[in-house]
């Protein structure tokens, strides 16, 4: 008998990737970070690169069941809710990013960010999981991720595999604009600009299938074959990273299998401990931020906003000082030093939006972002 019921594993790697987008966003300092929670500098994959694409993984697999109810096909119902969803979440995160700008300039507004490229996942993901027979999915996914090999090989400048030099910079700067991009990396690239949305659409493609697996096989094989299916994107990611290095800033073909496989693999063993041999006390914890994981993840981009740019005042020396910076060196730094304060910055976020979330999730309050 094929399984129908909601898997307990799917919320909990849910609220896992909710919780560690916290962590890796908020530390007390960004001078003082444990090298598991930095971003690989330009090749490679830390064990936070894996955070963003697990939860497009998710998404992917989420949308499996939830567009069941419309039979997995496009239709006007259908239509209108991921429309309606997809301008949502990336006017949430185009507000995160004016905030709280709304009455300045606006012409150096950085137009995407993580729930934009969410949204745009999202978006696109469904139009084509709904269109398409599922039998052509991973000719489609795979069509996307050579199609985007090329472009960067192609038409990059100098090595097209570099910060400087890379496809995405002059694609994102015609449509977007160079002033509208991200510059964190000490040049105008968008680590979640438009042209490397396109393979992580990728990312939720493989989640989508990742859930119809699990409909399809019995409860017993779930696991074996999530797993087994992750080792072959694993595999398949390494070999290709020789030619295409996996890169979680351009969101490279490689990275797309590597990082999917992972999550295949991550969400087969929680299926197995979980629903399987029904270990089940700790889920609890990660339940929470699983029932309302973007509302949560907007809301902790927008209390890090606010007490860094917003509550501000005068300090002893007479520079102005945040409530961000002041809570880090005056009350966790004095409790656990430089490196460890920042992680119990983070922590101690983590523990502050579970509250939250458990008052909503005590209450019923599902909030569908």
């Amino acid at each position: 008998m094929k399984t129908t019921q909601r898997y307990l594993a799917l919320d909990v790697l849910r609220g896992i990737t909710i919780a560690a987008m916290i962590t890796v966003n908020t530390p007390g300092s960004w001078s003082h970070i444990y090298a598991p929670l930095r971003h690989a500098a330009w090749h490679g994959c830390t064990p936070t690169d894996l955070v963003f694409p697990f939860f497009l993984f998710v998404v992917g697999v989420s949308m499996f069941f939830s567009f069941s109810k419309y039979g997995n096909q496009l239709n006007r119902e259908s239509l209108v809710r991921l429309s309606r969803r997809t301008v949502l979440i990336f006017a949430i995160g185009l507000f995160l990013n004016s905030f709280p700008q709304w009455s300045k300039d606006f012409s150096q507004l950085r137009i995407m960010g993580v729930l934009q490229r969410i949204a745009l996942v999202y978006g696109f993901a469904s139009l084509i999981v709904l269109s398409v027979q599922k039998k052509y999915l991973p000719y489609i996914g795979g069509g996307i991720l050579l199609v985007y090999w090329g472009i960067i090989y192609f038409m990059g400048t100098g090595d097209p595999y570099s910060l400087e030099s890379n496809a995405t910079i002059p694609f994102d700067r015609m449509i977007l604009g160079e002033q509208h991009l991200y510059r964190g990396f000490g040049i105008p690239f968008d680590p979640e600009g438009l042209l490397s949305t396109l393979p992580a659409i990728v990312t939720a493609i493989l989640g989508y299938l990742a859930g119809s697996l699990i409909k399809q096989h019995e409860k017993l094989q779930v696991p074996k074959q999530l797993v087994l299916w992750g080792i072959a994107g694993v595999i398949g990611g390494l070999v290709w990273g020789q030619f295409f290095p996996i890169n979680k800033a351009l969101w490279t073909s490689s990275y797309v299998l590597y990082t999917g496989g992972l999550a295949s693999i991550f969400l087969g063993v929680l299926v197995w401990i979980i629903d399987l041999k029904h270990y089940q006390k700790w889920t609890s914890f990660f339940v929470v931020f699983g029932m309302n994981p973007l509302f949560i993840f907007a809301l902790s981009g927008l209390w890090a906003i606010t007490i860094s740019r917003i509550i501000r005042w005068e300090g002893r020396n007479g520079e102005m000082q945040n409530a961000y910076s002041w809570l880090y060196q005056e009350v966790f730094v004095p409790l656990a030093g430089p490196l460890n304060g920042s992680l119990l910055f983070a922590l101690t976020h983590i523990v502050f939006f579970w509250f939250i979330g458990y008052v909503l999730y005590k209450k019923k309050i599902f909030i569908k972002v």
